[in-house]
């Protein structure tokens, strides 16, 4: 696996399966094959920026270009954000109302799919 494009592929695989797709189904709604999903999860292409712009939407992320002098100012937004929705979730469950999705906020939230700090760390 290309070390620089490990990050990514980890983040969309994960995001592929928080949402219950298959990578045959992820296929079929994004009109990408799924032999090249497999190819990008296992991180053995060079994934083109308008690939991971159409993947990460279908996946409910966004890319985002983030000064690396707000990088830590950007995750710890995120982290607290993650945790309150966590709590929503846990709340929700205990509670048994409405889906754990909708509890947690998940389909309205955004996630990041890339952390340009993964570079620098690589």
């Amino acid at each position: 696996m290309n070390y620089l494009i490990e990050p990514i592929a980890r983040s969309l695989k994960a995001a592929r399966q928080r949402k219950g797709l298959s990578q045959r189904e992820l296929s079929a709604e994004s009109g990408i094959p799924q032999g090249h999903i497999s190819r990008i999860e296992s991180g053995v292409v060079d994934l083109r920026v308008s690939t991971l712009v159409e993947l990460a939407r279908f996946l409910d992320l966004e890319v985002m270009l983030v000064p690396r002098k707000m990088l830590p100012a950007v995750q710890s937004i995120v982290r607290r954000e993650a945790a309150s929705k966590s709590k929503a979730y846990s709340i929700g469950a205990a509670a048994g109302t409405g889906s754990a999705r909708a509890a947690s906020g998940e389909e309205d939230a955004p996630r990041a799919a890339y952390n340009l700090d993964d570079d620098a760390r690589g």
